[in-house]
């Protein structure tokens, strides 16, 4: 018998095939830090990057009334139409690093635009949001990923230990 997925499980394969490593999501995070115009990235991580990964520029900063937006799956602002991606001018584009990270972590987004006068927090766990609130932050965006894949236990099996996880980090950086 054939069957439509839910939700959860389609964002948790898609996850899977975008995010394979802690590495997978520096390289994520790291390309919307470039592409947002940053001039300092600031890159932590513990466990190797298995229990923490932590993201921080100084770049434009994500609009409030577009942060939820974010992590919604093939949402972009890199693009517009089937025609810009002849000429794509970014590192990424697809609108899935967000949405699949927030898909198999608990993820902290902190982001200010320069205009802004204060700036905002949204934490999804799981793809489920969790909390959105005001904050006072700096301009640029800080992308906090905790607990990689607690909620897909075959993709955290095949993982390397912490020595080799950030050994793969060291290397994308």
């Amino acid at each position: 018998m054939i069957k439509l997925l839910d939700k959860e499980t389609i964002d948790k394969i898609a996850a899977g095939e975008v995010i394979e490593r802690p590495a997978s999501v520096v390289k994520e995070l790291l390309e919307n830090s470039i592409d947002a115009g940053s001039g300092a990235i600031t890159i932590e991580i513990k466990d190797g990057g298995c229990s923490l990964i932590r993201v921080t520029d100084n770049g434009m900063g994500i609009e409030k009334a577009d942060v939820r937006l974010a992590v919604v799956s093939h949402a972009t602002s890199k693009i517009d139409s089937s025609e810009d991606l002849m000429n794509i001018g970014s590192l990424g584009f697809r609108g899935e690093a967000l949405a699949t990270i927030a898909a198999v972590s608990e993820t902290e987004l902190i982001t200010k635009t320069y205009d802004d006068l204060v700036g905002t927090k949204y934490v999804v766990k799981g793809g489920v949001d969790r909390e959105f609130a005001d904050v006072g932050v700096p301009s640029g965006t800080t992308v906090i990923v905790r607990d990689l894949f607690y909620n897909t236990p075959a993709r955290k099996k095949f993982l390397k230990t912490a020595m080799t996880e950030g050994s793969y980090i060291s290397d994308i950086v």
